[in-house]
């Protein structure tokens, strides 16, 4: 059953063991939201397979405790900013709620209640939860949630007019600086293996053109999704990477603005495609992932067959 905010606090009061469960590999706006949560209704923060680098630095920087690949053993569970189950790594799902901003989930049909909007970031709706009921925003809580709307607009390139509100309302209202969660989050040196990752993803591109458009796909053993963003940083409109680990093909995709604009929808493309490979996708539509089973090449190859085939002459797009 889709709710409010107002409704949504006032259901998580039915329960006393709540556990805010964050994806696997939780960035920002997972982890800060289920913070704020978890500092004004009360709580347990769960954590599948650990944090990204940089939530790593931000749980360290505000001392925010979590429990590691937690138990199913809770009264409730609230799945924060997750849109597929294989994001949960086999966590099994029994009475539970959901609240997501992605374009597509899967987790909705079975869920007690949730509460979706579309929003660039999961840390705007539970500022709307914290406002409808109340709550104070304390300045550890504006930092989460303000690194979280950060992340992931990726620095306001993609983000509303609501995440700029939201920022200055949590800035306004804890007095916090905006240029101290820069600080923290612009600090985070990149990795080696994540460096040579990028090399190689640009090493073993496939570039397609098409009109004016640049498809890119490439394959690495991890840290796919930044070397996708870093082929868009490059140059590609679109950009797909793979990464076989075991029997599971790992896609992140993303694409610019423009592309977006002129018709590819990454997060109904993941779903889709994902679904030819027995598989599972979702997320925006200008950053999507999944994960499918079956040859890379031919993941990839579809992938970038229905990107081609959603992508309207830049000319066209360009003077709309």
């Amino acid at each position: 059953m889709e709710i409010d905010e107002s409704e949504f606090y006032n259901r998580l009061l039915d329960y006393h063991n709540i556990l805010y469960l964050c994806h696997r590999n939780a960035d920002p706006d997972a982890l800060g939201s289920a913070f704020a949560l978890k500092e004004a209704i009360g709580g347990t923060i769960g954590v599948i397979d650990g944090c990204d680098r940089v939530a790593s630095q931000i749980a360290k920087q505000l001392n925010i405790e979590y429990v590691l690949n937690p138990a199913d053993d809770y009264d409730l569970v609230v799945v924060v900013d997750t849109s597929t189950l294989t994001q949960l790594n086999g966590f099994q799902l029994k009475n539970y709620a959901v609240i997501d901003h992605h374009a597509t989930t899967s987790l909705n049909d079975d869920a007690i209640f949730f509460l979706r909007q579309n929003r660039s970031s999961t840390a705007e709706i539970v500022l709307g939860i914290l406002n409808s009921m109340g709550a104070p925003i304390k300045r550890r809580t504006a930092f989460a949630l303000i690194a979280g709307i950060l992340t992931d607009t990726g620095n306001f390139k993609h983000a509303s007019a609501d995440s700029f509100r939201a920022v200055a309302e949590l800035i306004e209202l804890s007095g916090i600086e905006y240029g101290e969660v820069m600080d923290v989050i612009s600090s985070i040196p990149q990795d080696v293996s994540m460096r040579i990752a990028f090399l190689k993803a640009a090493q073993r591109a496939v570039i397609e053109k098409v009109d004016e458009w640049i498809i890119v796909t490439s394959q690495v053993s991890s840290f796919s999704g930044s070397a996708a963003s870093n082929l868009v940083l490059v140059g590609a409109d679109v950009a797909f990477v793979a990464s076989k680990i075991d029997d599971v093909v790992k896609v992140s995709a993303r694409a610019r603005k423009y592309a977006i604009n002129a018709g590819v929808n990454l997060a109904r493309l993941m779903e889709e495609i994902s679904a030819r490979f027995n598989g599972t996708g979702g997320g925006h539509e200008g950053a999507a992932g999944m994960d499918a089973y079956g040859d890379p090449d031919s993941i990839l190859a579809s992938c970038a067959e229905y990107a081609r085939a959603s992508l309207r002459p830049k000319q066209t797009q360009l003077l709309s």
